[in-house]
């Protein structure tokens, strides 16, 4: 079998824990900052942790992570 190729995208978006969950950036929280109030600014900084049903998806496009 040859090597598997890593998903290029997703290695960019995902990180994988010592736990084996996957990390990802929280989304909108890039630009047009002056409408969005402070608190949300704030929870939009955090990462978060994958949903269990999507996990299995991205460690298929990430096998060496």
């Amino acid at each position: 079998m040859p090597k598997m190729k890593t998903h290029r995208g997703a290695a960019k978006r995902f990180k994988i824990t010592a736990s084996g969950k996957v990390r990802y950036g929280k989304s909108f929280g890039s630009h047009i900052l002056t409408s969005k109030n402070a608190k949300r600014k704030r929870r939009l900084r955090q990462s978060n942790i994958l949903a269990a049903v999507d996990t299995k998806a991205v460690r298929r496009m990430l096998p060496y992570l």
